[in-house]
């Protein structure tokens, strides 16, 4: 089972015991994958017949057995998951129970999304997150990278949206693909910080956990990576001070260097691996790093004197 789903799992067993958060997340499934034949309902055209004043219908069942749940819940009514081929569906063929619906859910106001009718406490607000990411939501498994999205079928509604997570400081960025409008976040920490605003707190500590390990890696490596280049530095520099030191031996001598320089240039001869604090404790008197670097670049600067008075001759 992907991460997504499991994710969605996990949020089709939380159920709001407040009638208002009820209605919110209710609102927000139906909002995605909902009709309503609003002109039967008013005309009371019931003909007789089981007509579906209601229909719900989605292709995941968590999501149909969760609108099914919230509506029993919300409307003390049982109304059951059917299964139509690779489609689940719950309908309403109540005249009386439909008209409930309606004005519960604020279907005949106009509106670009319900939360601005009828989400204004803070638990409606995360109840209404909770069903748009059940029914038009996914989030990628953080081993394979940070991405959480909205899948939402106009802009009007995605704008929308982040308007409504915008009240958690979290922005959202949006993007046009095909016909629907993209919804989404590329940051672990907000991506965190949703699943919590939704209620799915197990997978948000398997994706803390995630999170966790790979920025240790990344640290890891980070300072092994650091601590290489530095290797490398030391060694190119250790390697280019002994060329410079055996140059200056091999065509002036040291006989003409002070007797500070001629004991380091001996010194670094014999130790070519040491590091500069260690070669200045084997000094006599012993001498700082500071002061082992200067005489050292002092010798490359002799050294390269040497190369170009060579130049010109």
């Amino acid at each position: 089972m992907s991460f997504s789903k499991r994710v969605k799992k996990e949020l089709g067993q939380q159920i709001s015991k407040a009638r208002h958060c009820q209605i919110a997340e209710l609102s927000a499934l139906f909002e995605m994958c909902g009709k309503v034949d609003v002109a039967a309902i008013s005309s009371g055209d019931g003909d007789g017949s089981k007509k579906k004043y209601i229909n719900f219908r989605t292709e995941n069942l968590t999501v149909g057995e969760k609108y099914s749940i919230l509506f029993s819940k919300a409307f003390h009514c049982d109304i059951p998951v059917s299964q139509s081929e690779n489609l689940y569906e719950v309908s309403i063929d109540d005249m009386e129970l439909a008209e409930s619906f309606v004005a519960a859910l604020k279907l005949k106001e106009a509106r670009v999304m319900a939360h601005e009718l009828i989400v204004q406490r803070e638990c409606c607000k995360k109840a209404y997150v909770r069903g748009l990411f059940l029914s038009c939501g996914s989030v990628t498994d953080p081993d394979k990278g940070y991405h959480l999205e909205f899948s939402l079928p106009s802009r009007e509604k995605a704008e929308s949206l982040i308007q409504l997570i915008g009240f958690w400081g979290i922005r959202f960025k949006m993007i046009e693909r095909k016909k629907n409008y993209i919804v989404y976040l590329k940051d672990g920490e907000c991506i965190v910080n949703i699943l919590g605003i939704m209620g799915a707190h197990v997978a948000l500590m398997e994706y803390e956990n995630v999170r966790i390990l790979k920025d240790v890696r990344n640290s890891v490596n980070r300072k092994v990576n650091c601590e290489t280049a530095n290797i490398k530095k030391t060694v190119s520099a250790a390697t280019r001070q002994i060329e410079d030191i055996q140059y200056i031996r091999d065509t002036t001598g040291f006989g003409h260097l002070t007797d500070s320089l001629r004991d380091m240039a001996m010194l670094r001869l014999e130790y070519p691996d040491l590091p500069l604090k260690e070669l200045g404790d084997m000094l006599s008197p012993p001498i700082g790093k500071s002061g082992v670097n200067h005489r050292l670049r002092k010798l490359s600067e002799i050294a390269e004197g040497i190369r170009a008075k060579e130049r010109t001759q």
